[in-house]
């Protein structure tokens, strides 16, 4: 049997990571075996995309140039890390997935979402993931949490403006209310205990 795609996506400081590894363990404590993985990133190649998009000043590359390498990076990470898993029958839970890129370069980075989606047609198959989870915290919540975790290290994307991530937010609720089988809104806002629930209640139809 083929395994599930799982993908959490959110703003800066959202929980993001805190919440796969959490879900992971939930699922694996109900016999259900995991691959846990991120964007960009999860393979060898896209690791090595990964540093050159994160790293660097915030106009290191336009919207176009990072579409492009975040496309590059999926197509490898999908190619050699989450088809295979997938159909080994391994539930796929990945940090960040196609519709950041629709969010940060699309909407906020101003480039049409049907070009963005184009090239994940191209160089992904067009794989969507089972179920995707936004995690929602307030643009203020989210820089404290992003601040605590970062410091003075911030990355291309945490480093941007307010306008900026308030478009991020407003484009994932879009994509919510318009896929809402796919795509479910959880409020990150609370412990990391309640939000674990929560999103064991959006899986409930997936659930063997």
């Amino acid at each position: 049997m083929r395994g599930r795609f799982i993908s959490l996506e959110g703003g800066e400081g959202a929980g993001k990571s805190t919440q796969v590894r959490r879900l992971a363990e939930a699922l694996g404590a109900r016999g259900i075996e995991t691959l846990v993985t991120r964007e960009p990133g999860g393979s060898e190649g896209a690791e090595a995309i990964r540093g050159l998009l994160m790293q660097g000043s915030v106009t290191r590359w336009s919207p176009h140039s990072e579409a492009l390498l975040f496309a590059a990076a999926r197509a490898d990470h999908v190619e050699k890390q989450i088809q295979p898993a997938l159909g080994a029958g391994t539930w796929v839970i990945c940090d960040r997935f196609i519709d950041s890129s629709r969010a940060y370069q699309g909407v906020a980075g101003g480039i049409d979402d049907a070009a963005v989606l184009a090239l994940h047609g191209f160089g992904s198959r067009g794989l969507l993931p089972d179920r995707t989870f936004i995690l929602e915290v307030s643009l203020d919540q989210g820089r404290a949490r992003a601040d605590d975790r970062d410091g003075a290290a911030a990355d291309r994307f945490a480093a941007r403006g307010d306008d900026f991530h308030a478009q991020v937010a407003s484009a994932f609720r879009g994509y919510a209310e318009h896929e809402p089988d796919r795509i479910r809104l959880i409020d990150a806002s609370g412990s990391p205990e309640t939000v674990t629930e929560a999103l064991l209640a959006g899986l409930v139809d997936l659930l063997p």
